[in-house]
């Protein structure tokens, strides 16, 4: 199943046992895939950033689930001054500072290797051939299996790309970004810190490169599909005819928004993270929800 459980709120705004409850019924449904990272949600007043991390290991140790399931976690948005809400102090992509993320990632999650380790943010203050090599290490000392940039620019992720290769080591084989059905306007600045947008550049990228593949957060817009008010970022003409489109699309397969929005993005070979707060939200989010041609062309024509 192509779709990860985002895990942002997991030790703290939810608590350890709905954490646990959503993991199962995850994993029961045919999910695979948990990402997370080691910085959840250090933006929440009195948390550190450990809680996601520390709440999905304690969850894979009581279950013995970890040959069963894809863990994604990240480096290089943790704050290096405690209590700063912000990513002003934010650790970086130092080889040391990756390093050092690395092995506290694995103790907290309790496992010997990391299946997708993500640079979480850009850092251009360190040269990217250090970040490479030090991505690659970690690679190659299996404590690390594949490698993946996060908020990065295509022609970043390409640079690196290259210069992995050059090098002999892992390249970035998958790419995080922001994005949905709808879409902000363009140029507008979205409020939240870190996230970027994905463009039609970026999708013409990863659609050019057969190893590369597209992850994308905020997949659902934090509820707006369904019982939250749309931001006001995404208040133009194109999201009524959007909308439009997806309300008709959805009626004639007999599924809701969500559901539609997540097939239309896995049908783009795209793994969607969606998040979850209870697990009566999992039983939407699993549903099988197939879209042939004719019903994609009509998604994708509204501008």
């Amino acid at each position: 199943m192509r779709l990860a459980l985002g895990t942002i709120p997991f030790g703290t705004t939810v608590d350890e046992a709905t954490s646990f409850a959503i993991l199962d019924r995850f994993v029961e449904g045919g999910g695979t895939i948990v990402d997370t990272s080691n910085n959840y949600p250090f933006w929440q007043v009195g948390a550190t950033g450990d809680e996601s991390e520390v709440t999905v290991g304690r969850w894979l140790a009581s279950r013995g689930v970890r040959d069963r399931v894809v863990i994604s976690t990240k480096c290089g948005a943790r704050p290096t001054v405690p209590g700063d809400l912000t990513l002003a102090s934010a650790e970086g992509l130092s080889a040391g500072t990756i390093r050092t993320a690395t092995e506290g990632s694995l103790r907290r999650l309790g496992v010997d290797a990391i299946d997708v380790y993500w640079a979480h943010v850009e850092d251009r203050s360190v040269p990217l051939d250090e970040t490479v090599e030090a991505f690659g290490r970690l690679v190659d000392e299996g404590k690390v299996r594949e490698v993946g940039a996060s908020n990065h620019p295509a022609w970043r992720v390409e640079r690196a790309r290259q210069v992995a290769l050059a090098g002999g080591r892992a390249r970035y084989a998958h790419l995080q970004m922001r994005h949905s059905y709808l879409r902000p306007r363009p140029g507008v600045r979205l409020p939240e810190g870190g996230h970027v947008q994905v463009g039609e550049e970026t999708l013409d990228y990863v659609r050019s490169e057969p190893d590369l593949t597209l992850w994308v957060y905020t997949s659902l817009l934090a509820g707006a599909y369904t019982s939250k008010p749309l931001p006001e970022q995404y208040d133009h003409p194109g999201t009524t005819r959007r909308l439009a489109a997806l309300d008709e699309v959805a009626r004639e397969v007999g599924a809701t928004r969500n559901q539609v929005v997540l097939a239309w993005l896995r049908a783009q070979g795209i793994i969607p993270i969606v998040g979850a707060s209870a697990v009566a939200q999992i039983e939407e989010l699993l549903a099988e929800v197939t879209l042939d041609d004719e019903l994609r062309a009509r998604l994708d024509a509204p501008a």
